[in-house]
């Protein structure tokens, strides 16, 4: 049985399983977007946003320059760096964290990331993701689609969605008509 055992094997031996994911951080943390396997997205998605958190937490602290904090923020800050390291084992990825992801995510509660469903590999036919941090405007719209009120199957939303892709179909007719008069000269 497998009760109360957090986390994926992935047919891999500890050691290895704890590189992969450690190296995926630091891809996803260095690039803001990777291409993996949907097992391997979902397992990567857990540990990087505890691995954010930690950053985060950090706050006021992100802010103020290295000489001009505190000995008990100063201590704040290593064990945060020291922490995540123990996820992320490259030290340029957790710079970046420290530097410039953290500060991004000030205002959110978690949520750092999204996974995005990709065709199948042709390979194997593994099913694919995309793991990407969310950008720096994400927050900001997610509020404004709250105010939006009568949610549901009607209302402007889905008439939105009509005329879009009503001028979608017709772009599409236009652009296949026109092959076919030149075709005819």
């Amino acid at each position: 049985m497998h009760h109360r055992i957090a986390g994926v094997r992935l047919s891999r031996t500890s050691a290895h399983r704890k590189a992969l994911f450690s190296n995926l951080i630091a891809a996803l943390f260095t690039h803001e977007r990777i291409r993996t396997t949907d097992a391997k997205a979902k397992e990567t998605r857990r540990l990087a946003e505890r691995t954010i958190t930690w950053a985060r937490r950090l706050g006021d602290v992100l802010g103020k320059k290295p000489e001009r904090r505190s000995l008990d923020e100063s201590a704040r800050y290593v064990h945060a760096v020291r922490m995540a390291r123990r996820v992320v084992r490259d030290r340029g990825a957790v710079l970046r964290l420290f530097e410039d992801l953290a500060p991004r995510f000030l205002d959110r509660q978690g949520g750092y990331t999204r996974i995005i469903k990709l065709p199948q590999r042709p390979g194997d036919a593994a099913p694919m993701a995309l793991l990407e941090l969310l950008p720096e405007d994400e927050g900001a719209a997610k509020p404004a689609a709250k105010d939006d009120k009568g949610g549901g199957k009607g209302g402007e939303k889905a008439a939105k969605g009509g005329e879009a892709k009503g001028a979608k179909a017709q772009a599409k007719g236009a652009e296949k008509a026109a092959p076919k008069k030149a075709a005819k000269k």
